[in-house]
């Protein structure tokens, strides 16, 4: 049989293609990164500022969180032009600068695309509410008639119980502005956010033509990737009648859920890969679908959608040896059965530094760390020392896994959650949506400390969320070249994982729910990690002259340490070696 022409004029796989496959993704919030003018929000002159630091850091990828214009109502998340930047963040020459100064660096971007909705001042949404209902332009949008409330307005209700994740409904009615009823209260859109995110129609094929713009916009303009924001929420039923859904949570696992992860989904993304793949390399994407069953979140990560997901099972899992190796191996055979490769995530601008969850008792769930943050972190006292210590050793168990690791900023300084923010100055939706009852992210978007001495730490102008007094010895500067330090064990860790990755492959060398786990990759790295409270026995067969980088301190049998905390070690001996407690150690081929 002959070949198909397309086949056999078929471009060749770029050298590059799989460069996400075992990247370091390190996470950027724009505006709490660095301020290179001085108002007190960070911008991309700041980060191309920056961008010394970042190449020495060792990272792969910086993943950029939206930078468009927005009024803020959800921290940039609610885009009012997805082919622009927010004029305080600087412009598209900003953009192209800092692109340039990147990949000048070996650093590739990845941009985020906000899907679900967009800005309530988006040119689309204000010409939806200047227009009749039924017209094109309300058809990008979900917009729908209401319920009769029994007192004579057959519209007064929302049209479902749904509710938005940030607190109250989901619905909110316009004034009309034209057709029979113009002045008065008319139709209801739905927004699953907040009230300024108009949910968009994607069976409106403009909607999905548009998004395909904007992709290839950003792709033209030098970036290599993008991260899909709340990627299972696209498709929806919108069926009359509208179905009860008392709580936003997916609740089944055959793609029948209203609102989330239903199967139509995976045609939307299959069209993105086709514009992604118009490129060479092909575009990289990740999406983010807080999908809880397996089998279905595989499927965003296909190599025919966008071909990588984030799994967030280990930023949910305790500090617990059996539960890490556990989730390592699901996630492993997960990513091989998908043709991608897993993702690993502690920390992100939606949850609690970890460093501050491992501080906490290990009892802490969902519920009490709420509580926790909504008494400014006073109660429990988190035993901040051991948070740090488990941090530490919890980033190297996870650097040293086959996959994509995805860092965010500040996470490499050590920084706690800042649970104590004066309430006034709170600006997350949650916050205000929930009627002060739940406080939001504000907590661990708080602006980078990079000196010590500078006022507002070196971050530019009076940072738009305060900085605590207690980011002074976390400070960047505080912490270059200081042998131990957080930031140098993550430069240590990040250039050595460079040297030693290989296949995306490894051997458990031991027993499932040890408290020591010990594994290796296929070239003979070895990862060791004690996640118990006591120091304990390394196992039999270790060569303490390979140890390359500890999280904490390895000891002989004699008592003397092999090393600095953090620091990278050479010339260690000993038989029979002790690792202390809720550490990790990284073995050289």
């Amino acid at each position: 049989m002959t070949a198909p022409a397309s086949s056999a004029h078929a471009t060749p796989a770029h050298p590059d293609a799989g460069w996400w496959r075992q990247a370091a993704v390190y996470q950027i919030y724009p505006r709490s990164f660095a301020d290179a003018n001085g108002d007190g929000m960070g911008d991309l002159p700041g980060v191309t500022a920056r961008m010394g630091y970042l190449s020495a850091l060792g990272i792969d990828a910086i993943w950029l969180s939206p930078f468009y214009p927005s009024a803020l109502a959800d921290g940039g998340y609610d885009v009012d032009d997805y082919r622009n930047v927010d004029p305080r963040l600087g412009s598209l020459a900003d953009f192209d600068a800092m692109v340039s100064a990147a990949h000048a660096a070996g650093i590739r971007i990845i941009v985020d695309v906000v899907p679900n909705h967009s800005s309530n001042r988006h040119e689309w949404f204000k010409a939806a509410l200047a227009a009749a209902p039924g017209s094109p332009e309300r058809a990008r949008y979900q917009f729908f008639d209401g319920l009769p409330d029994g007192l004579g307005d057959d519209g007064g209700l929302p049209p479902s119980d749904w509710p938005s994740h940030f607190g109250g409904g989901a619905w909110t009615r316009v004034v009309e502005q034209a057709g029979p009823r113009a002045g008065q209260l008319g139709q209801w859109y739905l927004h699953l956010f907040a009230t300024e995110q108009p949910d968009f129609n994607w069976d409106n094929p403009e909607v999905r033509e548009d998004f395909h713009t904007t992709l290839r916009f950003w792709a033209d303009r030098g970036v290599d990737g993008f991260r899909v924001d709340v990627a299972h929420g696209l498709a929806k039923d919108m069926t009359l009648p509208l179905r009860s859904k008392p709580e936003l949570e997916i609740l089944v696992d055959d793609g029948s859920d209203p609102l989330f992860d239903r199967d139509e989904v995976h045609e939307i993304f299959a069209g993105w890969r086709d514009v992604l793949n118009e490129y060479n390399p092909p575009k990289a994407a990740v999406a983010e679908a807080w999908v809880p069953f397996t089998d279905r979140r595989l499927k965003y990560a296909r190599p025919t959608e966008l071909g990588q997901a984030f799994n967030f099972d280990l930023l949910q899992a305790h500090f617990d040896g059996a539960e890490f190796r556990a989730i390592a191996e699901k996630c492993l055979s997960e990513a091989e059965a998908s043709g991608a490769s897993s993702t690993w995530v502690f920390s992100n601008h939606d949850v609690v530094r970890h460093a501050s969850r491992y501080a906490l008792p290990d009892s802490t769930t969902l519920e009490t760390l709420n509580a926790w943050l909504m008494d400014d972190g006073a109660s429990p006292e988190p035993d901040l020392a051991r948070g740090l210590r488990r941090a530490r050793a919890a980033t190297l168990f996870m650097l040293g896994l086959p996959g994509s690791a995805y860092l965010y900023q500040g996470e490499e300084l050590g920084l706690f959650e800042v649970a104590d923010l004066p309430h006034d100055s709170l600006q997350d939706p949650t916050w205000f949506r929930t009627g002060n009852t739940l406080k939001g992210r504000d907590g661990c978007r708080v602006p980078l400390p990079w000196s010590s001495s500078e006022p507002n730490f070196g971050f530019g102008g009076t940072p738009w969320l305060p900085q605590p007094e207690w980011f002074g010895p976390l400070a960047a500067d505080a912490q270059d070249g200081v042998a131990g330090s957080t930031l140098e064990m993550y430069r240590a860790a990040l250039k050595l994982r460079r040297e030693l990755q290989s296949e995306e492959s490894l051997e458990w060398l031991s027993a499932p729910g040890a408290g020591v786990v010990h594994y290796r990759r296929p070239n003979g790295w070895q990862v060791i990690t004690n996640f118990g409270a006591a120091a304990a026995k390394l196992p039999s067969g270790v060569d303490l002259s390979k140890l390359v980088i500890t999280s904490g301190e390895t000891t002989t049998a004699g008592g003397a340490a092999t090393g600095a905390t953090g620091g990278t070690v050479t010339g260690a001996t000993g038989t029979s070696a002790t690792i202390a407690a809720e550490t990790t150690l990284w073995l050289a081929p």
